[in-house]
């Protein structure tokens, strides 16, 4: 996803997001494991996911204190 589609939802859809993906990251680490991962690219494009939405997540904490 982009940032800028990850900007434009709420903090509970968000968290929501987070969840998902970093689900979808513990399956493919299970997948690569068990050395049944078809598509071993996604794996740093779900971190990539992660990453911005904990980073969004800690901005916008920032920005109400």
């Amino acid at each position: 996803m982009k940032i800028s589609e990850l900007r434009e939802l709420t903090q509970e859809e968000l968290q929501q997001k987070l969840n998902d993906f970093a689900e979808e990251l513990f399956n493919l680490r299970f997948q690569k494991a068990l050395n049944r991962l078809e598509n071993p690219k996604r794996i740093p494009k779900v971190k990539r996911n992660v990453a911005r939405i904990k980073t969004l997540l800690t901005q916008r904490a920032q920005e109400t204190k």
